[in-house]
Formats: C-alpha cells, sequence, structure tokens
C-alpha cells in the first residue's frame, strides 16, 4: 500500500513537472528561457517517472535501464542545452528584455 502511494506520487510529480516543461516551452518569451524550463523541469519529471518506473517493476534488469536512462539524461541535457544557447549567442540571438 505505501509503494502504491509512493509510485503514484513520483508518477503525479514526475507528470507535473513535464508538464510544467512544456508550458515553459510554450510561453517563455526568448530561446534562452524556454531552453531552461524545458532542461531544468523536463530532467527533474524524467527523474521521478524513472523512479517510479524502478519502484514499479522492482526487477534488476529494469532498474539498471532506469539508472543508465537518467545518467545519459543528467549528463546529456545540460551540455546540449548549453552548446545550442552558445550557438545562438555567437549567432547573435538576442536575449529577451522587456
Amino acid at each position: 500500500m505505501i509503494l502504491q502511494i509512493i509510485i503514484f506520487s513520483s508518477l503525479i510529480i514526475g507528470c507535473f513537472f513535464n508538464f510544467i516543461a512544456a508550458l515553459g516551452i510554450l510561453r517563455l518569451p526568448d530561446l534562452y528561457t524556454r531552453m531552461h524550463s524545458a532542461t531544468k523541469a523536463g530532467t527533474v519529471g524524467i527523474a521521478f517517472i524513472q523512479l517510479a518506473v524502478s519502484l514499479s517493476f522492482q526487477e534488476a534488469s529494469i532498474t539498471s535501464r532506469c539508472a543508465s536512462t537518467l545518467l545519459f539524461v543528467f549528463l546529456t541535457a545540460p551540455v546540449a542545452v548549453h552548446i545550442l544557447g552558445k550557438v545562438m549567442l555567437d549567432k547573435g540571438y538576442k536575449i529577451w528584455r522587456r
């Protein structure tokens, strides 16, 4: 019973953070703030969903896949967004100012 509540809570929190990331991509004014929203909130959302999956199945093979997927996302998402932001800044994309 407690495990099911933890799994359900992790899924709800993960979906909430992914929704916030998607909403940030749609609503924020420029590329830099959209990238920030997608990277930060999306990564946290993926972490909670992976936690729910690994707790739900409780098998070593699935838990290791979830951990390796999470490690891959934690290592590659910030680097990719940093490179994209640097390229856009070098190309002359202006930061949004009111």
